[in-house]
Formats: C-alpha cells, sequence, structure tokens
C-alpha cells in the first residue's frame, strides 16, 4: 500500500471538488436551458391566452358600457314598480278593510233585524197560541158539560120508570 503525503491528499481532494463543481455547474446550466425552454413556452402559451382573452375582455367591457345605462333605467323602473305597487296595495288593503267593516256592520244589522223578526215571531206565536187555546178550552169545556147534559137527560129519558116500579124479575113481563 501506498502513503499518500498531505501534499497529495489536497491535491486529489481539489480535484474532487473541481469535479464536483464542474458537475454542478453542468447541471445548472442544464437546468437553466430547461428552465429557459420553460419559460418561452409559457411565455407563448400566455401569449396565446392574452391572445384570446383580451378580446374577450374588451368584449365585455364594451357591453357592459353599452348595457350599464340600459341597466340604469331597468333598475329604475322596477323601483317606480315597486313603489307603485306598494301604493296600490295599501290602497287595495284600505278598501278591503273598509268593505269588512261595512260588511260588519251590515251583518249586525241583519243580525239585529233577523232577531227582531223571529222574536215578533215568538210572540205572535204565543199570543195565537193563548188567544186560541183559552177560548178552545172554554169551548171543549162546554162542548164536554152539554154532551153530559146530554148523556144524562138521554139516560133518564129512555127509562123514567124502570128505575122506580119495575123489580129486578119484571124485566120480562109486560102490565
Amino acid at each position: 500500500m501506498q502513503h499518500f503525503d498531505n501534499q497529495t491528499i489536497q491535491l486529489i481532494l481539489i480535484a474532487v471538488v473541481v469535479a464536483a463543481m464542474l458537475f454542478q455547474s453542468i447541471v445548472l446550466i442544464g437546468l437553466l436551458l430547461a428552465m429557459g425552454k420553460a419559460a418561452r413556452a409559457a411565455s407563448e402559451k400566455m401569449e396565446n391566452v392574452y391572445s384570446a382573452v383580451m378580446p374577450l375582455i374588451s368584449d365585455s367591457r364594451a357591453l357592459l358600457e353599452r348595457l350599464t345605462p340600459k341597466i340604469d333605467k331597468t333598475s329604475d323602473d322596477l323601483t317606480s314598480l315597486m313603489h307603485s305597487l306598494r301604493v296600490q296595495s295599501d290602497d287595495l288593503q284600505a278598501a278591503a278593510n273598509e268593505i269588512m267593516a261595512r260588511v260588519r256592520s251590515q251583518a249586525s244589522r241583519l243580525d239585529a233585524l233577523t232577531t227582531s223578526l223571529l222574536d215578533g215571531v215568538d210572540r205572535a206565536g204565543d199570543f195565537m197560541a193563548d188567544a186560541v187555546a183559552k177560548p178552545m178550552r172554554q169551548v171543549s169545556a162546554i162542548v164536554a158539560s152539554i154532551k153530559a147534559v146530554v148523556e144524562s137527560l138521554r139516560s133518564v129519558d129512555s127509562n123514567p120508570r124502570s128505575h122506580a116500579t119495575n123489580s129486578a124479575g119484571d124485566n120480562d113481563m109486560f102490565v
């Protein structure tokens, strides 16, 4: 085995460091070239996107500039319409409240009239019942008494002597 002195070892280490730095420089140059290609490709793609998007952006801006007055007018019209609808709904609510108040008033009047009419009919029915029933009872009592008198007279006239002169066994005998 050979012994190397310090100077040889330092020379070998310097050669290894130089080789490593050379290798690192080559790798960095390769990365630089790859990054340059990627940047150019990205730049070209950005140019393509930019050339496609810019007309769209300018058209959108022009459309927005054309539509802004129309949108403002439509917004104003909608505001006016909403205000008009609110006023009309308030008027409609007031009219409905007034109609409901009148309906309630008429319903209470109709209720009072119906109650008064039915009370009158009830009083008239009670009066008619009293006016007809009392005389009918009186007539019925008179008729019953006349009937009782007639019955009693009939029974007295048909056998005036049968009770006084006839005996129990003389019913079949004639004198």
